[in-house]
């Protein structure tokens, strides 16, 4: 269990045991298995990075019109910010040993903390099933190079899917499924194999590319566009804040992982290498891949799935095809899978486990039909910039919350009260003043994306977001920093371990 200062030693044993079963199971429960080193932070970060997604995001800033050097800033400030937020949300989770989802019951009340939960479940569970489809498709691809033959089934289509693809998708959602259900324990050794595997294939494609070219052939700067100094200032702002807004999903859940993790010392190395060292080194070799398809093919290739598929030797295309798809499923379990399984979980503890949550969000998946949401552009812009417009002020609140006004205490044992006598209980499990900072600071977010004209400012929206939700919060409850500043409680209080 998480290190303690007790004012009142806990008096119940087991996990969980005295807790409100309204509130409480094993999963969610503060766990007693906190064994995570910074080597498993570090490929939990690779298992984000090493994406499919990830690898069209390095190579898109290369194309902005700016200098090698110029877009290499970029990236390593706007991932410096996620790492000193991706250490700022770890701490109350890593303190308490207690998912994303529990630590929110701190702003939100006991009840109020499904809304934040909801809402991040939500979004995993669109990108989920975006996910599955995109690795079902490289699935395809594998499948056809060696069994043409099958290519009549990709002819035919169920509900916008062709057969061919409905079984990859099948497939996939059953890997990813089985992974999963073998619980956190066969994440951790997933995601350690993932992250890894994932280098070996894109070194090797990068290796390919320069014996094919040259180096002559390769180049950090793939615009054919130039710049003023003023449209490159522009273009450096952005692009930094773009790095910061395709992390702010798993960032906002960060807690659903630094919860296992040893020690805050253990983390801050984990994300230290797993950010700045890990995305700087794929973005580089990212752009020696993409620069290399510009000599090597004619035009510049920035889908990776496309570029292995085009080496000649059948079992390299096979290896790397599916290094790819594990990739996939890797970001797809960390991102997608954990969190909605924490997040349904917190909001029927007893009636929805881990698993049962993760489930819902598989079964949902396809329900959504990820395959016509994903090409619909314009519909699912605004899907995900609807639900992501809530990311920025959940993060703001939460982090204000422990920061200024919990003053970096977590009352361990009244996460899990739903009596009035709960240190979060507030009114009726709710906490208006939470929510009423939540509400107007998503509303500045929607219309941001729904208003064409504000359209660069949405590249922003994740900052406006944050300060908005912290700056609201932290007035609305500047009383409530003083009654805990000068407060006893009778309760047991988690503390940090360095």
């Amino acid at each position: 269990m998480p290190n303690r200062q007790n004012a009142h030693q806990i008096k119940t044993t087991g996990s969980g045991a005295g807790y409100s079963p309204r509130l409480c199971n094993d999963d969610l429960a503060p766990t007693r298995h906190q064994n995570w080193s910074w080597y498993n932070i570090f490929s939990f970060w690779m298992s984000d990075v090493h994406s499919m997604g990830g690898y069209v995001v390095a190579a898109s800033f290369f194309t902005l019109g700016l200098a090698s050097w110029q877009v290499l800033l970029c990236l390593l400030v706007g991932i410096c910010i996620v790492q000193l937020c991706a250490n700022l949300v770890a701490k109350p989770s890593q303190m308490a040993g207690v998912p994303y989802a529990v630590i929110c019951r701190q702003a939100f009340g006991v009840f109020g903390a499904n809304i934040p939960a909801v809402i991040r479940g939500l979004i995993a569970f669109a990108w989920y099933g975006i996910q599955t489809y995109l690795a079902a498709n490289a699935l395809m691809l594998v499948i056809l190079k060696f069994w043409p033959s099958l290519t009549p089934l990709t002819q035919s289509a169920y509900l916008g899917l062709s057969y061919l693809g409905w079984l990859c998708f099948a497939t996939m959602w059953l890997l990813q499924a089985m992974v999963f259900w073998h619980g956190m324990s066969a994440i951790k050794r997933f995601i350690d194999i993932a992250g890894p595997a994932v280098y070996v294939v894109m070194l090797a494609l990068a290796g390919w590319i320069v014996y094919k070219t040259g180096f002559d052939g390769i180049s950090f700067t793939l615009a054919s566009k130039s710049l003023s100094a003023g449209e490159q200032t522009w273009q450096m702002i952005t692009a930094t804040a773009l790095v910061v807004s395709y992390f702010s999903g798993p960032l906002l859940n960060f807690g659903d992982f630094s919860r296992y993790g040893k020690s805050m010392g253990e983390i801050r190395r984990g994300n230290r290498w797993g950010l700045p060292f890990n995305f700087l080194l794929f973005s580089v070799v990212t752009v020696v891949i993409v620069s290399g398809t510009q000599s090597l093919f004619g035009r510049m290739i920035t889908d990776p799935i496309e570029t292995v598929s085009r080496v000649g030797n059948d079992l390299a295309v096979a290896i790397g095809l599916l290094t790819m798809i594990t990739a996939t499923i890797g970001i797809n379990i960390v991102a997608n899978f954990v969190s909605p399984a924490f997040d349904f979980s917190n909001c029927s503890p007893q009636k929805i486990s881990f698993r049962t949550g993760g489930m819902i969000a598989a079964v949902g998946s396809i329900l959504l039909t990820p395959w016509n949401l994903f090409n619909s552009p314009e519909l699912i812009h605004y899907t995900l910039d609807v639900l992501g417009a809530f990311i920025g002020p959940l993060f703001g609140i939460l982090v204000a919350d422990f920061y200024l006004i919990k003053r970096g205490k977590v009352f361990v044992d009244d996460l899990f009260d739903d009596t009035p006598n709960g240190k979060y209980w507030y009114r009726n499990g709710f906490n208006p003043k939470a929510i009423a900072a939540l509400v107007p600071s998503v509303a500045v977010g929607l219309i941001i994306s729904f208003i064409p004209s504000l359209h660069e400012v949405a590249n922003f929206s994740w900052f406006i977001g944050v300060l908005l939700g912290a700056g609201t919060y932290r007035w609305l409850a500047r009383e409530d920093r003083i009654v805990v500043a000068s407060a006893g409680f009778n309760t047991s209080v988690a503390a940090q371990k360095e």
